[in-house]
């Protein structure tokens, strides 16, 4: 399997707590401060990835824009199409499609309850990627109806990459997909293991090209307990929320996560937090530290690895510093 690398080794995920109206700005700041890609989040129920993405590439001349991650089942395969094929048109070789199950609890809100998640993912890739290179499609079995749509406007070969984590979902990204979005808390055993999932799928389907981007909490400060402490905290939301995951699986670290959970309360868990575990799920710590990292996740077969912000009031001065004095180190 070739794992395609990205010719810049970092990049910048646009995350969802940010308002709005600071989007045209920050862009205008990442593209001027040389990276060429960014990831618009999609937390459900804060920023919207389209509209995001809109306003990034719309802000800028150069900077790629990867979506990153809408739910399957969200919006319409049709719609999401429909979507990707505008901005694609419009912005010729900038975007990139994420599409993924969605995180259960904010489905649950919206009533999404799909019988088969993976069967749903397939079936929605499926769908889009044909509507994209301006197939017509009719489906009436499955989880989506199609009756005859077909895009005025198709937007062939457009990328589309997934946002998955367990092996099955896995191996359904390298079946189907161009590649696949890793998440935050995301560690070098994890992408060995992922990688071989992937493998098996593309092997299915006779793919042999895959994009491996990974997403990355930073925390950069040469005082290194001031950066530990900004990325301990973003991770302890993440554990309370989540808990144990295929994430941290490869760690060995579930069952203490999951006791941490218990305790419900990510202030309290961040105090009891081991501290070995921030330089395992993030890119934390002074600029030698955090290129050492980054070095770490591009050496296990990230094709780039996204800069994830842990301060959103420290976001442009976090991003230069990165610039300025972790690329060089990487």
């Amino acid at each position: 399997m070739d794992y395609a690398r990205y010719d810049h080794p970092l990049a910048v995920c646009i995350p969802p707590y940010l308002p709005p109206e600071r989007l045209p700005g920050l862009a205008r700041a990442i593209e001027e401060l040389g990276y060429r890609d960014v990831w618009a989040a999609e937390d459900y129920f804060e920023l919207a990835a389209f509209s995001s993405a809109g306003i990034v590439l719309g802000s800028t001349s150069r900077l790629r824009c990867g979506i990153g991650i809408v739910s399957s089942v969200a919006r319409h395969p049709a719609v999401t199409a429909m979507e990707i094929a505008t901005l694609g048109r419009a912005y010729p070789g900038r975007l990139v499609a994420g599409i993924g199950h969605g995180v259960p609890a904010w489905t649950e809100q919206m009533g999404l309850r799909p019988r088969s998640p993976l069967g749903t993912l397939r079936e929605a890739v499926t769908i889009i990627r044909r509507l994209l290179e301006g197939d017509t499609v009719t489906e009436h079995q499955g989880h989506f109806h199609c009756d005859q749509i077909h895009l005025s406007h198709p937007c062939p070969g457009t990328r589309i990459v997934t946002g998955v984590l367990g092996p099955r979902s896995l191996e359904l990204s390298g079946e189907v997909a161009d590649g696949t979005l890793g998440s935050v808390l995301i560690a070098p055993p994890y992408l060995e293991a992922a990688k071989r999932h992937i493998e098996r799928g593309a092997a299915r389907s006779g793919r042999t090209r895959h994009e491996l981007p990974v997403l990355a909490i930073f925390a950069c400060d040469t005082d290194r307990a001031k950066a530990h402490a900004a990325a301990g905290a973003v991770i302890a939301h993440y554990i309370t929320a989540v808990g144990p995951s295929p994430l941290t699986e490869p760690l060995g670290i579930n069952d203490a996560i999951a006791d941490l959970q218990a305790l419900g309360d990510p202030a309290v868990v961040a105090k009891e937090m081991p501290g070995e575990w921030i330089g395992q799920l993030a890119v934390a710590g002074t600029p030698d530290e955090c290129a050492e990292r980054v070095r770490a996740l591009l050496g296990a077969g990230a094709a780039q690895v996204c800069l994830t912000v842990a301060s959103a009031e420290e976001m442009e001065s976090q991003l230069a510093l990165a610039a300025r004095d972790v690329l060089p180190r990487v």
